[in-house]
């Protein structure tokens, strides 16, 4: 008898919390059953952050049941203010219908939507042409304003000033919970931790018009050892889509992430056994950085193939191994009349994104962590131009241990 699914997302660790444990796992192991999870188009792509819960799906659905894919382009015009100390910036309706078509592009990689195996939406179809005096009606009645209040999705807003705007926002995802009910036989909703009370929301609206039971099940949220949320560097968040963080970029993420966060992440976001998901995090000292190799490699291998991945691994190993280059290192090319006229260190930095400011650039040289082709850069006032490049014709800049980065002259 296969393994029930419940104990593989509990073994790997994704769960955090259920509404009703014993029943979501005897349901999972008997019947084939429809959940949900919803992505809020806030941004062009998928980040890092979705990644863990698309993970999730894959384990679902691999296990026969079916996943919806539910497309916030409705709910995306109020904004979640689950964990948010600020109101989300309003968005268009065209740039948010733009978001959720690339999220629908990107989902098709990972899940298997054939023959009725999964089911994509979008909750702009049923939201956006509600009757407000009837939504109150039907749906209103069944939600306590004191409990609301209570829930922990709105403590954080309540310091700065909940908006009714964005109050609207949990009625709104349960009422998604309730009609993929009634559309798909929808029982199970499944999300980020910070859905909690939200989900809740959705499985009481379900009990109380229809009678019947529905189930919610929140899944770990990837954050680093001090609780900030994993997947974002100096540039910003790390993207699936690799126009948006190059495949090289992806791969160096996920192998110089913390020690401590290696087992965790291997048994989220890999498909690795656990027994050896467990060897691999039990490295110590030096031998870590063998587990987080095989991080990187199985992570970039799900999200750009197994091409990507190698070519990822390999300008890994030529920097670390021997300050060598390769073309999968993020590069910046000038003109030739800029470089001939040479550039200063702190624009560089500056232009490749290694230092956000010039001020943080200055710093960083005064600790002594930049490094040109290798050699320690001394001085904030330093020019580099064409001359300064090497037999390969370029010039390799690295902040630290391991942030690469190539200037190269424009073809």
């Amino acid at each position: 008898m296969s393994e029930n699914v419940y104990d593989i997302l509990a073994d790997r660790g994704f769960i955090e919390q259920a509404t009703h444990p014993d029943e979501i796992r005897e349901l999972l192991g008997k019947e084939k059953v429809t959940f949900y999870i919803g992505f809020d188009a806030t941004a062009d792509s998928l980040t890092a952050g979705h990644f863990l819960t698309i993970m999730a799906m894959k384990h679902m659905q691999n296990a026969g049941h079916k996943p919806i894919a539910l497309l916030g382009g409705g709910t995306t015009m109020i904004g979640d203010p689950s964990g948010k100390s600020d109101m989300r910036s309003m968005m268009t309706m065209e740039k948010i219908n733009h978001n959720a078509q690339c999220f629908a592009e990107q989902f098709a990689k990972f899940i298997d939507f054939r023959e009725g195996k999964a089911i994509i939406d979008n909750n702009a179809n049923w939201l956006l042409d509600l009757n407000y005096v009837e939504f109150l009606r039907e749906i209103g009645v069944h939600f306590s304003v004191n409990r609301m209040l209570a829930a922990d999705c709105y403590k954080q807003r309540m310091e700065k000033g909940l908006t009714f705007f964005e109050f609207n926002y949990m009625i709104m995802q349960s009422y998604d919970f309730w009609k993929l009910f009634k559309l798909y036989d929808c029982t199970l909703q499944m999300g980020g931790n910070d859905q909690w009370s939200n989900i809740i929301g959705g499985v009481e609206l379900i009990r109380r018009k229809e009678g019947k039971s529905a189930f919610g099940l929140t899944l770990k949220l990837l954050t680093t050892s001090e609780g900030l949320k994993m997947g974002k560097t100096m540039k910003g968040a790390i993207w699936l889509n690799p126009e948006k963080t190059s495949p090289y970029e992806f791969y160096q993420y996920w192998r110089n992430i913390e020690d401590v966060k290696v087992e965790e992440c291997l048994g989220l976001l890999t498909f690795l056994p656990m027994d050896e998901v467990r060897r691999l995090g039990s490295l110590q000292d030096e031998k870590i950085n063998e587990a987080k190799e095989v991080l990187a490699y199985e992570i970039t291998k799900i999200v750009h193939g197994e091409e990507e991945a190698a070519k990822a691994m390999e300008a890994s190993h030529a920097l670390f191994a021997n300050g060598g280059k390769s073309s999968d290192i993020p590069s910046t090319c000038y003109d030739s009349e800029k470089l001939s006229e040479g550039i200063d260190i702190l624009s560089l930095l500056v232009d490749t994104k290694l230092a956000p400011t010039r001020s943080e650039a200055r710093r960083l040289i005064q600790q002594g962590g930049v490094f040109v082709n290798e050699e320690k850069v001394a001085q904030v006032d330093r020019i580099f131009s064409k001359a300064n490049f090497d037999e390969d014709g370029a010039l390799l800049i690295r902040k630290g241990k391991k942030s690469y980065h190539l200037i190269k002259e424009k073809e």
